[in-house]
């Protein structure tokens, strides 16, 4: 293989990968976004409630673009390096951000929030959210979508029918509803994404955990060296990310 699919995969490779920004594919790969723009409108309810969480927050940069927090706001995330970028992006205003495992129970009082935020949360855990949230507060998320960016999942796993099947959005919501939660709004779309070079696809799958879960460089070199034939050949890979908007409300 040449020495360019060498370089970008050991370059990528040695990339830190801590927090939620992905600035370090500028250039490298995009991602359409969804239309309803989830950080405006989580700014919007922020500036409104009085006590507010953000659940798996990473290193924080999503909840920081609100121009206002509630006098009380947490955020919680489980993972150290996240938790340090969190804290020092959020701690000087005013956000307590608290280590949690993400399984139950989280550490906060019974209806301790009138909102509960969480974009991309790896797991939900509704009869938590519920149990945390005020009478009529507000569940308030964007959702990874079923199959999301599948193209890349099964061009190095092979077919997923099952997993293809996981994080459906009204499946979703009959959990919500179960756990005692009235669906606001429900929203979904479906997104283009391209990756011009393979060190953007290492670097991502290193990222994005769950897209092929436990990726390491060295097991699937080879499958990295097809398909760093195959971007050169077609100048990118395709794929599509998955997306819905959920807003619920626990009754007063």
């Amino acid at each position: 293989m040449t020495r360019e699919f060498d370089d970008l995969v050991a370059e990528a490779d040695a990339a830190a990968v801590d927090g939620w920004d992905f600035s370090w594919l500028d250039g490298r790969a995009t991602e359409a976004r969804p239309v309803w723009g989830y950080q405006r409108l989580m700014s919007e309810r922020l500036a409104a409630a009085s006590t507010a969480l953000d659940i798996q927050t990473g290193g924080g940069e999503v909840l920081a673009g609100a121009a206002t927090f509630p006098p009380t706001m947490a955020a919680t995330d489980s993972w150290p390096p996240n938790l340090d970028r969190a804290t020092r992006l959020l701690g000087p205003r005013g956000v307590v951000v608290v280590a949690d495992p993400d399984e139950p129970p989280l550490p906060f009082a019974d209806a301790a929030f009138d909102l509960v935020l969480s974009r991309h949360p790896a797991t939900v855990w509704w009869d938590e959210i519920v149990r945390v949230l005020s009478p009529d507060g507000t569940y308030f998320a964007q959702h990874v979508g079923p199959a999301s960016v599948f193209e890349l999942t099964e061009f190095f796993l092979g077919p997923q029918p099952q997993a293809r099947r996981a994080r459906d959005p009204d499946a979703e919501c009959a959990a919500a509803r179960a756990a005692g939660l009235d669906i606001v709004d429900l929203r979904a779309e479906r997104l283009r994404m391209e990756f011009f070079d393979i060190g953007a696809v290492v670097y991502f799958l290193r990222k994005v955990i769950w897209i092929v879960p436990g990726f390491t460089v060295t097991p699937y070199r080879d499958r990295l060296a097809v398909l760093h034939q195959q971007i050169q050949a077609d100048g990118s890979f395709v794929a599509h990310s998955s997306r819905h908007l959920i807003e619920a409300r626990k009754s007063g």
